[in-house]
């Protein structure tokens, strides 16, 4: 598959996942009356819904990164080379972007605006350690034993972890930079966001170490 596909697929896959969070956040907080839980319960299905179809429709094409955590990881797994990179984290950070202005125009707001929402502190960053190790091993666990369920796997556990995490299981350092562009129900401030992406690398680092591991193939295969 050429580079030129792929990032598209990046992209554009990046873009309609920021549209489904941020979208579902503000229809799920408008429609919720002040309940904040049902505001949450909308965002994490449209979220885990989005994302199986995502995955299944530009994964065989790119792979269905959508999160530079996730390239990186695989670049130091050695399932994709050091040249991807930095062209896969460039367009999942402007198709994340992409994916926020398209979001806010569909509910009539300004294209960028600050978040006020705060999101930091000790917990916050452990969840998103916590968050991002789970979804590296879910990643490397379903390619190894199960890839047609990648998709599910995935969606599944996202939707779980925005319930299980006092985040709400950003997991990934692209959503978390578009996310501080909007002053809704799914936003973080700007200033809080380098404690997660630290978080969300770090554990990505710690899941790829110990999916090496726990996923490698018995000797008698690799023979």
């Amino acid at each position: 598959m050429s580079l030129a596909r792929r990032l598209v697929a990046e992209g554009l896959g990046t873009a309609f996942l920021l549209a489904i969070v941020i979208g579902s956040g503000i229809m799920g907080e408008r429609l919720a009356g002040g309940n904040i839980a049902i505001a949450l319960l909308a965002n994490s299905i449209a979220t885990g819904c989005g994302l199986v179809v995502l995955i299944t429709v530009f994964g065989p094409i790119s792979g269905a990164h959508f999160n530079p955590a996730v390239t990186l990881a695989e670049a130091v797994a050695r399932q994709r080379p050091w040249s991807d990179v930095l062209p896969y984290v460039a367009v999942q950070i402007v198709g994340a972007f992409a994916g926020v202005a398209a979001a806010h125009f569909m509910f009539e707001l300004p294209m960028y605006f600050a978040s006020t929402h705060a999101r930091t502190g000790v917990a916050q960053w452990s969840s998103e350690f916590v968050a991002t190790f789970g979804l590296l091993l879910t990643i490397w666990g379903g390619v190894r034993y199960r890839p047609a369920w990648v998709p599910v796997c995935v969606a599944a556990y996202i939707t779980a972890a925005y319930w299980f995490t006092s985040s709400t299981s950003f997991a990934n350092p692209a959503v978390t930079l578009a996310r501080a562009a909007s002053d809704t129900f799914a936003g973080i401030v700007p200033g809080h966001a380098l404690g997660f992406i630290v978080a969300q690398l770090a554990g990505a680092m710690a899941a790829t170490w110990l999916a090496a591991w726990l996923f490698a193939k018995p000797e008698r295969d690799a023979a």
